[in-house]
């Protein structure tokens, strides 16, 4: 994948929670809606089944993800596994996204190899400049909006994210409570894409929400053309 494809791909980045979907709503019915609706690629993030370092992974949790990369797959969009760099190389998916306490990226692209995407949480100026040295292909930056789903998250300015965005080459996605109303503020800051956890997954419109985010992130696209 080049980086306009990358860029491109990272648009309206899904990122899954079971904890906020719906009564009723299975995480493959919100993936593929989300895809339907406009998602441009998916981020597996299941805490509570991911695999801590010296463990197998569990079956139950392969069988998950082997169910939405086959949806992924279908619809031609890339799956990424958060954290789980084992998971990622057993299933084959598109790449992994890793925190700054999880493993590096530099170990994880020494076991999925150079063609897998390869994401990391940079939180500062600094963690951005210092992952994209070690090879990262895009960064997660935030919390933009403060979220609800990451207890522990600091909120970060669209200034410091501007400052972000301008110092590296690389792509660079908001995260953190960004929701249909409020991500036409992040127009200048940069950013190639948004990454959604509840703005995208809770309720009941899935497909409309990702409508919405994908309208908006392509309108300031277009405006920075």
């Amino acid at each position: 994948m080049t980086k306009e494809e990358l860029k491109k791909a990272l648009r309206v980045y899904g990122v899954t929670n079971r904890e906020v979907l719906a009564s009723g709503i299975s995480l493959e019915e919100a993936v593929s809606e989300a895809i339907r609706g406009g998602a441009t690629m998916i981020q597996l993030r299941e805490k509570e089944l991911e695999t801590k370092q010296g463990e197998n992974v569990r079956p139950e949790w392969k069988e998950l993800a082997l169910r939405i990369l086959a949806i992924c797959r279908e619809h031609r969009v890339p799956l990424l596994i958060d954290d789980d760099v084992a998971l990622a190389r057993e299933i084959d998916a598109d790449g992994v996204h890793v925190g700054q306490s999880d493993q590096s990226c530099r170990e994880a692209r020494a076991i999925l190899g150079e063609d897998k995407i390869i994401g990391v949480t940079a939180k500062t100026l600094e963690q951005a400049l210092l992952a994209q040295e070690a090879g990262a292909d895009y960064l997660g930056s935030g919390a933009i909006f403060g979220t609800k789903t990451k207890k522990d998250a600091v909120p970060m300015t669209k200034d410091m994210l501007k400052t972000i965005t301008d110092a590296v080459e690389i792509p660079v996605v908001a995260i953190g409570g960004i929701t249909c109303d409020n991500v036409s503020g992040l127009e200048e800051t940069g950013v190639a894409g948004v990454a959604v956890i509840s703005g995208l997954f809770a309720g009941q419109n899935i497909a409309e929400n990702a409508k919405k985010l994908r309208k908006a992130v392509s309108k300031f696209h277009a405006a920075a053309v």
